[in-house]
């Protein structure tokens, strides 16, 4: 399976579609059981969790997630998981992986019904929260370039200042400034306090 580069320190949450045959219920739910018994085992991880779009439905989503890309190349890595999808080859098919970094990974909850929790996932924190972040990390950036931008250029038209602005705030605010927001504030985020750890914690 393939992914996107993460960004080593920020949480890392993995959203894999696999495909099963209905008959195997049983086998795969024990199949995913054996999975998470073996992950949770890993430094870093910190939960996962099933869901299916119906009780007949042959495709099935789920999502683990590990505190860093650090600790998920571990796991990914180790010969625990190798051994794991070898037992798995002949009841599952994998279709379809994809990796979220920061705030991407709670934006919207799961749509799908039928849920064969592992470990409870959080809920998504309220758009608010969401939203005060984005102004934490866009506020002193957007106040730094802006002041970089007007000493190099003083006469630089508002279009152009815009432009530039925003060309060059984009990548570093998706890459850089979120990912380590979100991981310093993830406990405000959830409403719980600094020191306490939930089972999906950054």
């Amino acid at each position: 399976m393939t992914a996107e580069t993460t960004v080593s320190g920020a949480p890392v949450t993995v959203a894999i579609t696999r495909r099963i045959d209905p008959s195997t219920v049983d086998q795969v739910v024990a199949w995913v059981h054996a999975g998470s018994a073996l992950a949770e085992r890993f430094e870093g991880f910190l939960g996962t969790g099933w869901m299916r779009p119906s009780v007949v439905s042959d495709e099935w989503h789920m999502l683990y997630r590990f505190a860093d890309a650090d600790s998920l190349a571990h796991w990914e890595a180790s010969p625990q998981r190798r051994w794991w999808l070898d037992a798995g080859k002949d009841i599952v098919e994998d279709q379809h992986a994809e990796r979220r970094t920061g705030i991407e990974g709670w934006f919207d909850p799961p749509q799908d019904y039928d849920v064969e929790d592992l470990r409870p996932l959080p809920a998504p924190p309220p758009r608010w929260k969401q939203a005060t972040l984005i102004w934490v990390g866009f506020f002193p950036l957007s106040l730094l370039l802006g002041t970089v931008l007007h000493a190099l250029w003083p006469d630089l038209h508002i279009v152009g200042h815009t432009l530039l602005t925003t060309l060059v705030a984009t990548p570093i605010m998706t890459y850089a400034v979120l990912p380590a927001v979100t991981s310093t504030f993830e406990w405000w985020l959830h409403g719980r306090s600094p020191r306490s750890r939930g089972p999906l914690e950054g």
